[in-house]
């Protein structure tokens, strides 16, 4: 028949690049998220002082950590490498951490095809996630985060406003 090229998958290193970019991002939008939103505040009250968690890629994709402090406050830890993790919220693959973060697929969604790996805590992982979906809410324009999250919250006007106001200054200055 001939000869057949050798034919090798990419490195990804354009998708690597915008997960990473996107964890950093959603890292510093939880810890303002946090400061500024009561729900989100609620959540992390539930979860016990020194709880950390970790959202990443297998194998040794991009990761970002988080940890509730004793004193209540949370921080971003960027990769937390050498972190005891609490719970660890891993995606399977590269494409499929780049179709949530991309917002083709919701983390539900993702969660139900078995593209989400839980080490930890249900309770807590539940607790994340809701987390999550209210940053992203914060973070993404209505259009955008309707595909992101399970339900859109009907909030107030001024939950709208102010709320995501405060943070995404916070977000992008660090306070």
């Amino acid at each position: 028949m001939g000869q057949f090229r050798e034919v090798t998958s990419g490195r990804r290193v354009v998708q690597k690049l915008y997960i990473t970019i996107m964890l950093w991002f959603v890292g510093r939008a939880i810890v303002a998220a946090y400061k500024s939103d009561p729900e989100v505040r609620r959540e992390f009250d539930t979860l016990p002082g020194g709880f950390t968690f970790s959202l990443g890629v297998l194998p040794v994709g991009p990761r970002m950590v988080i940890r509730k402090e004793q004193d209540g406050k949370v921080r971003y830890l960027g990769q937390g490498k050498g972190e005891v993790m609490d719970l660890d919220l891993t995606i399977k693959h590269m494409q499929a951490f780049f179709m949530i973060l991309s917002f083709q697929e919701s983390t539900s969604t993702a969660n139900a095809r078995a593209r989400l790996y839980v080490d930890g805590g249900v309770p807590e992982a539940c607790a994340v996630v809701r987390v999550l979906d209210v940053v992203q809410v914060h973070l993404l324009p209505k259009f955008i985060a309707k595909l992101a999250v399970k339900r859109y919250p009907a909030w107030s006007w001024t939950r709208h406003i102010l709320v995501r106001s405060k943070v995404y200054l916070r977000t992008v200055t660090g306070i």
